[in-house]
């Protein structure tokens, strides 16, 4: 793979990442405006592979830890891949 299409790759990841971001901002703010239930949340912070979870509730945690854990393997294989074209 060449230089550009990985770097296209990324980008597109990252332009994904932002509409989801808007569009999960959108759905909470629908919902509260309906009153229907508590909300709860989360989030991933990613600094390199490692990964720094927060949530509101057990569930909504458990369920970022997965995503955590799936973006480091994903996070680590790119990096090595990285250094296996080179």
């Amino acid at each position: 793979m060449t230089d550009n299409v990985v770097f296209d790759i990324g980008m597109l990841l990252v332009l994904a990442g932002f509409a989801i971001g808007i569009l999960a901002v959108i759905v909470a703010v629908l919902r509260s405006a309906r009153g229907s239930g508590p909300t709860r949340g989360g989030g991933v912070i990613m600094i390199g592979p490692l990964p720094i979870v927060f949530g509101t509730d057990k569930e909504s945690t458990r369920t970022l830890i997965l995503l955590a854990i799936i973006l480091m393997a994903a996070a680590l294989l790119f990096m090595f891949l990285q250094t296996m074209w080179r």
